[in-house]
C-alpha cells in the first residue's frame, strides 16, 4: 500500500502494539545511527508485518504536527544533536490525509486553498515540489476532530477541495 491516510492516536491492542514496538526497535537498532526512524509496519488483527523503514521522518508520520506537542522534525532534530527526548503530549484525535496526484508537469498550480481550509480544524502542508513525473504526494492536509473518524472527514473533505493543475 501507499501512503494515503494517518491518524493518531491509533486505538490498538496493548499486546499487538508490544510487537510492534519490539519489531520497530529490533530494526532500528540494528541499522544504528541518529534520528527518526520511520518503521513501516501492516497490522492485521493480532499479526505484525514489517514493511519498510526510512531512515527519517516521513509523510505518514506528518499527522504529529497537528497530533502531539513534539512533531516527528523536532524529535528527529533532538535526536540527532543528542538532546533528551521528552514526554510527548497527545494534543487530541488528528488525522492527515494525503495530497496525491497523478501526471507530468513542471508547472504545477493549486486551487481550492480558500475552500479547503474553511474548516477552522484543519491545516495543509505543500511540498514545494517542482515537477510531478508519475504519481506523486504533493502535500498533506492536518486536521483534529471530536473523534478519529471525524478527524479522517475532516482531512478527507478539505484534500477533495484543493485542485491541482498541471500545466
Amino acid at each position: 500500500g501507499d501512503y494515503r491516510e494517518s491518524w493518531q492516536p491509533h486505538p490498538m491492542n496493548e499486546a499487538v502494539l508490544l510487537r510492534a514496538q519490539d519489531i520497530a526497535e529490533k530494526v532500528t537498532s540494528a541499522l544504528g545511527g541518529w534520528g527518526i526512524f520511520g518503521v513501516e509496519l501492516f497490522i492485521n488483527g493480532n499479526d505484525v508485518l514489517f514493511s519498510e523503514v526510512s531512515p527519517r521522518p516521513h509523510d505518514t508520520g506528518m499527522v504529529t504536527l497537528i497530533s502531539q506537542d513534539y512533531s516527528e522534525f523536532a524529535l528527529h532534530v533532538r535526536a540527532i544533536l543528542g538532546l533528551p527526548l521528552p514526554n510527548i503530549r497527545q494534543l487530541g484525535q488528528s488525522a492527515s490525509c494525503a495530497i496525491v496526484i497523478e501526471g507530468n508537469s513542471e508547472d504545477i498550480r493549486f486551487g481550492g486553498l480558500r475552500e479547503s481550509l474553511s474548516d477552522p480544524n484543519v491545516g495543509i502542508r505543500l511540498f514545494g515540489k517542482p515537477e510531478i513525473n508519475g504519481h506523486r504526494r504533493l502535500g498533506v492536509v492536518l486536521a483534529t476532530g471530536h473523534t478519529i473518524n471525524d478527524a479522517r472527514d475532516r482531512a478527507r473533505t478539505s484534500a477533495s477541495k484543493i485542485i491541482v493543475q498541471l500545466n
